[in-house]
């Protein structure tokens, strides 16, 4: 964690909802911010030199995340080819403004990134939920995407998620002035952090991966976009037939277990679709490029050298 560039975030009308803490850059690399229309500031992290088709790579969306969550897969492969990574909107350095927060606000903002900074299409890889986006992002506006890899993602679980009118109710009692902001302080300190990382690592968690956690979530405005995660405004419901099915770009699923969702829908979904593959890598519980980081890579450079 490079400790030389902190900065802290200030929204008004959030004072005194958080401790603010100092935010330090979640990947060692330069970090710049473009301005996504109709939403704000969106931070990204870039890495040169390198040769070839630009890499993003999408971190999930949960109560603590940022661009730290694909620190193993920059790391590896800067150098190596050009490597972005967002803060998605109500994250990291990105703007976190008081909203509703819903799969639109991350699709527009992963579209204006991707037109605005990527020299070519890329090869997309996105972790958890923020592989709906990712997809999306695809079938949408295919000229910007060469590849997707989807690590653990969200939308083919047999597992329902509260959305819709019921969602909404959640989030309107959760956002209350007081509720919300007791809620996610309890959610958000180290052991609630540690805890609730814990379940997606089969071996420890990394102490400063649960510290990045801590402090990210320690900014004005941070419970904004959990708040929805946790009623469920963030999920698109049957994921497969409305984003997934439209994606014609080379797929590849990375995917183990996982404490939140299972994959149960993922072998129906893949049979007929030439285009779209998965590998299994385990034991691990989400997060497979975190422990096992050489099957990971292995298995996505076999995916793209595949593709010529």
């Amino acid at each position: 964690m490079n400790l030389s560039n902190v900065h802290t975030l200030n929204f008004p009308g959030d004072r005194g909802a958080v401790r603010r803490v100092a935010l330090p850059d979640a990947l060692d690399a330069q970090r710049a911010r473009i301005a996504v229309p109709g939403f704000g500031q969106l931070s990204y992290y870039s890495t040169g030199p390198g040769q070839g088709r630009p890499l993003v790579l999408v971190h999930s969306i949960n109560a603590a995340p940022s661009a730290y969550e694909m620190k193993p897969l920059f790391d590896r492969y800067r150098g190596q080819r050009p490597v972005l990574a967002p803060d998605l909107p109500g994250f990291g350095f990105t703007d976190r403004p008081d909203i509703h927060y819903q799969p639109d606000v991350y699709v527009k903002a992963l579209t204006e990134f991707l037109r605005r900074v990527a020299t070519q299409p890329v090869d997309l890889v996105s972790l958890s939920l923020g592989g709906e986006f990712a997809a999306r992002v695809a079938a949408e506006a295919p000229e910007l995407v060469n590849s997707l890899v989807l690590i653990s993602p969200t939308g083919f679980s047999t597992r329902t998620i509260p959305g819709g009118k019921t969602g909404m109710r959640i989030h309107g009692v959760i956002s209350l002035p007081g509720l919300g902001q007791g809620a996610y302080a309890l959610l958000t300190t180290r052991p609630s952090i540690r805890y609730f990382l814990g379940k997606s690592f089969v071996g420890p968690v990394p102490t400063a991966m649960v510290e990045y956690a801590y402090a990210t979530t320690h900014q004005p405005g941070a419970r904004f976009a959990p708040l929805c995660f946790l009623a469920g405004q963030i999920f698109t419901p049957d994921a497969p037939n409305r984003i997934y099915a439209g994606v014609k770009q080379p797929v590849l699923v990375i995917y183990d277990q996982d404490p939140n969702i299972d994959f149960d829908h993922l072998a129906p979904f893949l049979r007929g679709r030439a285009n779209w593959q998965a590998q299994r890598i385990g034991p691990t519980l989400g997060v497979p490029h975190w422990e096992k980081l050489p099957e990971t890579a292995a298995a996505m450079e076999a995916f793209w050298a595949a593709q010529g």
